[in-house]
């Protein structure tokens, strides 16, 4: 039996009762894993969680890690160090190659694959996470680099099986579809609204000259803050609006444009 067994709500044990009853017994006894979430992706992916609503959005809250990666000897490393990072709140410590980077590190040290590997160059964003406070391109950002520091990925964005409000926000718009680039453009657009409140200017800033004050963003201000995350499905829209709800607190409507 799984040592971090995470017990199910009445909600969840629903949900696995009707929409995947092959998973039920072993969701039950044996706990959660990482096949279990990719089932509840392709649910949600066809439009089938409607009637689950809670459950599903309890199940997306969870951030265990499902599984126990092993550990591995400096001595079957090349260049081998130790590096003490702080994830989802969590002190975590890993051995790794010193050429490792931040996002190897999450996926394959520490089981955290929220955090996406699409191109590698930093060029889409999806494997954007948030260190002390700054969004950063982890495909590009050395492990080594992040000694002693605080690294928020999309798993620990919900707290006490209660999201984000930024994630509520991305399912209340549909802010994604196939769902890839969807852990970097959720941890970029917290970072943003972080950003805002500081008063950080960007491209669109209009007086470069003022001081530093809560910004309210535009859909276009929003736009070019987020310009760095790619989607390839094409959800601009739809990710706009959740941003600017989450920043606002106030419904916002979709606006929908139809060809001809």
């Amino acid at each position: 039996m799984n040592k971090n067994k995470t017990q199910l709500t009445e909600a969840e044990i629903k949900l696995f009762g009707d929409l995947m009853p092959e998973e039920l017994d072993e969701a039950i006894h044996s706990g959660l894993n990482r096949r279990h979430f990719m089932k509840l992706m392709s649910l949600a992916a066809a439009g089938l969680l409607a009637s689950h609503l809670l459950a599903a959005e309890q199940l997306f809250a969870r951030s265990a890690d499902f599984e126990d990666i092993p550990e591995l000897h400096p001595e079957a490393i090349e260049n081998a160090i130790s590096v003490n990072l702080k994830v989802n709140t969590s002190a975590r410590k890993v051995v790794i190659d010193s050429r490792t980077s931040l996002l190897d590190t999450l996926r394959e040290r520490l089981g955290l694959t929220g955090s996406k590997k699409g191109c590698d160059h930093g060029q889409c964003g999806a494997c954007t996470v948030i260190v002390d406070g700054q969004r950063v391109l982890s495909c590009l950002t050395l492990a080594a680099t992040c000694e002693g520091k605080s690294v928020i990925t999309i798993e620990g964005m919900a707290k006490n099986n209660e999201l984000n409000p930024m994630q509520t926000a991305f399912l209340k718009h549909d802010g994604f579809q196939c769902g890839f680039c969807t852990p970097g453009q959720i941890c970029s657009a917290v970072a943003l609204m972080k950003e805002a409140k500081e008063g950080q200017l960007s491209y669109l800033t209009q007086d470069l000259g003022q001081n530093a004050q809560p910004v309210m963003l535009s859909d276009d201000e929003i736009a070019e803050r987020m310009s760095g995350n790619i989607c390839r499905c094409g959800a601009y829209p739809n990710i706009v609006a959740a941003i600017r709800e989450a920043q606002t607190g106030k419904d916002v409507q979709q606006t929908w444009l139809f060809a001809g």
